[in-house]
């Protein structure tokens, strides 16, 4: 009798001509990576690298998400800067005062992202600058939640390419001022 090894299922392979939905993290399906807004700057870069993740979900009292941090935001000028304008420790810095709020991040509803390929949501990322988009569902009650998060490294993973590297858009004169300094 002979016997052949079974061929390896090429799963989470997409082109950029594939259904959007493949490349979403849909956070009905796993757990989001979420941190409280009063933890410091040093507990969410141990709670990414206990999720294995770059972006964390920022929520207040109530669990309603008021903003995002990354990987970026920890590891870059913002908690520097933070640390400096109140006189703390860089250690001390409170993730409220490196996310991103809510308010400027991007974000895509999940109807349309039904309706679009990978390909929309690279030149989606692209012309943002960022490396993450939300995606928000509205609710029947008119309630607006996240469903789910693109990111650019997990498309590159998913097409199996290296995506060029877009650098985040300076969205206010202290994060040109930043990257001026750097």
């Amino acid at each position: 009798m002979s016997c052949s090894i079974a061929d390896v299922i090429e799963e989470g392979r997409v082109h950029l001509d594939s259904p959007a939905i493949e490349v979403m993290t849909d956070l009905k399906r796993i757990p989001a990576a979420s941190l409280a807004a009063a933890e410091s700057h040093e507990e969410a870069l141990r709670v990414m690298q206990m999720r294995g993740v770059r972006l964390l979900l920022v929520v207040d009292g109530s669990d309603m998400v008021v903003g995002v941090v990354t990987a970026a935001d920890l590891l870059g000028e913002r908690p520097l800067r933070a640390a400096r304008e109140q006189g703390l420790r860089r250690g001390e810095v409170m993730v409220a005062r490196v996310m991103t709020p809510l308010s400027a991040m991007d974000a895509v509803r999940y109807e349309d992202v039904l309706r679009a390929e990978v390909g929309d949501v690279i030149a989606t990322l692209g012309r943002s600058g960022r490396q993450h988009a939300l995606v928000i569902e509205i609710m029947l009650e008119g309630r607006v939640s996240v469903r789910g998060i693109f990111s650019r490294t997990q498309i590159a993973r998913q097409l199996r390419v290296a995506l060029p590297e877009g650098t985040e858009i300076a969205r206010n004169f202290a994060e040109i001022e930043a990257a001026i300094a750097a």
